[in-house]
């Protein structure tokens, strides 16, 4: 239940993590971080859901799945182009210093998204969804696990492998917490911080 818990922090913690305003965005630049804001939406509207203050909506999590999908994968990566950093791009030089390890993360973001899309109908693993009282995405006053090969993301082990049947069959809010997971993985890493 604690890395559910992290999880549903991490993923929460994206609604606030993503600037609101893009002033001077353009480009490419502008294209990754409407991006980013779909995501956090997403992340906001099914977030009540995951932690059982509303009703459990399948089309609405397949819905948020979908929007997963679309910004994440090659999507995602395409939108990071050498020298498309500075200025106003909140992405650290990092992104393209540790491209493998940057395309893995947004890899496994797509793979999450698809499983997440397929597992929409097993429902939430637990009768009351997460715990509300959750800190926030940066783990603020909580401690990450390797249950779901978080720690490899974080560069402290090897990376849990599974396939899309695998994740497929796990309930949906273990599926969300690691979409949130993954996401603070690329944040911690390749964003600026104070963005």
């Amino acid at each position: 239940m604690k890395t559910m818990t992290v999880g549903f922090a991490l993923a929460g913690g994206l609604i606030s993590s993503i600037a609101l305003a893009h002033t001077g965005a353009t480009g490419v630049v502008k294209e990754r971080m409407d991006g980013m804001v779909a995501l956090r939406d997403g992340v906001r509207d099914v977030t009540p859901m995951m932690r059982g203050q509303t009703d459990y909506d399948a089309d609405a999590v397949a819905a948020f799945a979908q929007i997963v999908q679309e910004h994440a994968g090659e999507a995602m990566t395409e939108l990071f182009p050498e020298g498309s950093g500075g200025g106003v791009s909140k992405a650290q030089d990092a992104v393209w210093t540790d491209w493998e390890e940057f395309e893995a993360l947004a890899m496994r973001l797509e793979l999450l998204g698809e499983a997440l899309e397929l597992a929409s109908v097993n429902g939430l693993g637990s009768a009351e969804g997460g715990d509300a009282s959750a800190t926030d995405m940066m783990g603020t006053g909580s401690t990450m696990t390797t249950d779901t090969g978080m720690g490899a993301m974080m560069g402290t082990a090897a990376p849990e492998v599974m396939d899309l049947t695998t994740l497929a069959a796990l309930p949906v809010d273990d599926l969300f917490s690691q979409v949130g997971q993954s996401c603070l993985a690329c944040h911690t890493k390749y964003r600026a911080e104070g963005n």
